[in-house]
């Protein structure tokens, strides 16, 4: 199956306060978790710094690659806010003000604090369309099948849900975790055995240490319950005859 066909999206997050460590992302894991619900699977993130040749060179070839990308960052009124002049360029599209963002825009602000930073916001690429934000009035948009949202965590999250119906998804991806006190040594061969009896499922194995407990998550990620069911079902037939003890959720 050609990749672009599948229910699959890239996150691309721009910012050089991300690469620096001044600033932490948690935009991946919003995106990431809302688009399960719409079956949508987040398969590549990528984190770039504000210079406009890799920006417009990344935006052309994730949207190549998948159904739908996600940009974070860049659309703010400040210099180093070049997301929406770089998406332009790599549509080929003119870089202009948009009619009704500038409208929003103007009705948000009260007379004299719409100054020229607040202007940028409105720029977009030739026939964008607006995703509207309830947080804080400068809206995002979308060009095809990418997306452009900002950067500050819960604007980006009170945005989410008025692209809904932009976003044409499959059956919610469902998951289900197992967590066992023991290490990824004594189950390895046990669960290569069960994905290999179950190819269309995905199963992780995560070593954590919570709580002084050392331990390992399995993670069963399907869109079928009843696969999930039956990979549930025999991770536990073997960690019965392990005798391996399964901890309780936290």
């Amino acid at each position: 199956m050609n990749k672009i066909t599948q229910l699959n999206a890239s996150i691309l997050i721009i910012g050089n306060e991300i690469l620096s460590g001044r600033t932490k992302d948690t935009n991946t894991s919003t995106l990431a978790l809302w688009l399960n619900t719409l079956g949508v699977k987040v398969e590549e993130v990528r984190v770039v710094p504000d210079i406009e040749e890799i920006i417009v060179d990344t935006i052309n070839k994730l949207r190549k690659k998948y159904k739908y990308v996600f940009i974070t960052g860049g659309i703010g009124p400040t210099h180093d806010d070049i997301t929406a002049q770089s998406t332009s360029k790599a549509f080929g599209l003119k870089y202009e003000p948009h009619k009704e963002a500038f409208k929003i825009l103007e009705k948000y602000y009260k007379p004299g604090e719409f100054n020229d930073g607040r202007q940028k916001m409105a720029w977009m690429p030739s026939n964008a369309k607006l995703i509207l934000n309830p947080t804080s009035g400068a809206p995002g948009f979308f060009v095809e099948n990418v997306f452009c949202l900002p950067g500050v965590p819960s604007i980006l999250q009170s945005m989410l849900g008025g692209l809904k119906n932009e976003i044409s998804g499959g059956q919610p991806i469902i998951s289900k975790t197992i967590n066992l006190k023991t290490v990824e040594s004594e189950i390895a061969k046990s669960l290569t055995l069960v994905q290999e009896s179950n190819r269309d499922v995905e199963i992780g194995s995560y070593p954590f240490f919570r709580a002084g407990k050392l331990g390992v998550a399995i993670v069963i990620r399907s869109e079928d319950q009843s696969k999930i069911n039956t990979c549930s079902s025999q991770i536990l037939e073997f960690i019965k005859e392990k005798n391996i003890e399964q901890l309780k959720d936290n």
